[in-house]
């Protein structure tokens, strides 16, 4: 008896990847951002770098000939609040995939409680935790900015250059706070200096005397904050009433204008910090800061925008490999589209990236944010700014690869 074999079997690869094109539900991606909270001032540029990228990629013909969509929740900068507002963007919404969280507070809670039991792939461009590396996902959580582990080393270098040799910490008490307090003491030490003190905080309360008064000593020359800016504000109006520090060095999660604005450029004036950031003459840079500057007037100048772009970018593409929407098979294909080999491919270049695809070609994406290749773990290698203000303004100093 003659067996026939199945039809598909008859249908050419090209064939078979229109016909999934034409059967795919259009792509919708969740935008996981605290537009309320500790973080409201990096959410709503992150959600327009997300729709940035959207608005690009439906300009040339969209995600396997549909429009991309974006569904939005608030996380609140608050663990409960954004794994409630994860949970409505995969069960009521129906993303396919999740861009988010932005602290890593909030990014491992979504991951254990919805991205891994729902499988939905999930992209965070700001989540720095180095617990984040070994976190039991089942591979769906992938991030386009290095680990905490990498910035602690480089906190390490500027605060070395400032020729302090001992100082004292405050962070606040999350996983972002502690891994990157963990990661630069570890540095620290390493390098000579000295740790007096090392004080968590917890978010949202009035006044934080008392962490100064335990991290405050004769011996200790500067606080490193880590902190984000709603309560960092308070902790260092209160420093500097109390007369507790007057020189600071800061990371990433206190770069924001605002300070200067809330606080008085001259009592910042000089003060460092470091920051997961990009050579800002690569292409895609370039591409990403007029793109955003012709969208939306001004680039602000905060961390993770590229980042954001860059994520969102990425699930499309992965989408676009796939040839289905299905989250599985977008989380199969993001190393495919991220990683070398392939010919490389950069912002606003989807287009291009869907021609090679079509083709049967590899594409390796280059990002705003520099190289995503991500390894085993879903993280990625990185570049970082050093920053200061300077005449009341944000100001990056230089770009450089910390010394491992």
């Amino acid at each position: 008896m003659t067996v026939k074999k199945p039809l598909i079997g008859a249908i050419s690869a090209v064939a078979l990847a229109t016909s999934l094109s034409a059967m795919a539900e259009p792509l919708k991606i969740g935008v996981l951002v605290p537009l309320t909270g500790d973080l409201q001032s990096y959410g709503e540029p992150a959600l327009k770098a997300s729709q940035l990228a959207a608005k690009e990629i439906n300009a040339v013909g969209g995600v396997l000939g549909e429009d991309v969509q974006i569904a939005s929740g608030d996380t609140q900068t608050s663990p409960q609040p954004g794994v409630a507002a994860a949970q409505k963007l995969v069960n009521i919404e129906g993303v396919n995939a999740i861009f988010g969280a932005l602290s890593s507070g909030v990014t491992i809670p979504v991951a254990q409680s919805v991205s891994k039991p729902e499988k939905v792939p999930q992209i965070s461009s700001a989540s720095t935790s180095p617990v984040i590396t070994s976190l039991d996902d089942d591979d769906f959580l992938f991030r386009t900015v290095p680990s905490d582990a990498f910035q602690g080393v480089a906190l390490s270098e500027v605060t070395q250059e400032k020729s302090y040799d001992n100082v004292s910490i405050i962070y606040i008490n999350n996983d972002y706070g502690k891994g990157l307090a963990d990661a630069f003491t570890k540095a620290f030490e390493k390098a000579g200096g000295t740790v007096s003190a090392s004080v968590a905080y917890e978010q949202g309360q009035a006044a934080y005397r008392g962490e100064l008064q335990q991290a405050a000593n004769d011996a200790a020359e500067a606080l490193v904050l880590i902190g984000y800016p709603e309560n960092g504000q308070t902790i260092l109006r209160q420093s500097l009433e109390g007369g507790f520090f007057k020189n600071f060095v800061f990371t990433d999660g206190m770069k924001a204008p605002e300070l200067v604005d809330n606080l008085g450029a001259q009592y910042l004036e000089g003060s460092v910090g470091t920051v997961p950031q990009a050579r800002a003459d690569s292409p895609g840079a370039q591409h990403f800061s007029s793109a955003y500057e012709g969208e939306y007037g001004s680039l602000p100048p905060k961390p993770y925008l590229d980042t954001a772009y860059d994520a969102f970018y990425l699930l499309s593409l992965a989408a676009q490999a796939a040839g289905t929407t299905d989250s599985v098979a977008i989380r199969d294909q993001l190393r495919a589209v991220a990683n070398p080999p392939g010919e490389k491919v950069g912002p606003g270049e989807f287009k291009k990236a869907v021609k090679l695809l079509e083709g049967g070609q590899e594409i390796d994406y280059e990002g705003a944010s520099g190289t995503v290749n991500f390894d085993a773990n879903g993280d990625v290698p990185g570049t970082f700014g050093e920053w200061t203000f300077k005449d009341g303004e944000v100001v990056t100093t230089r770009i450089f690869e910390p010394k491992m």
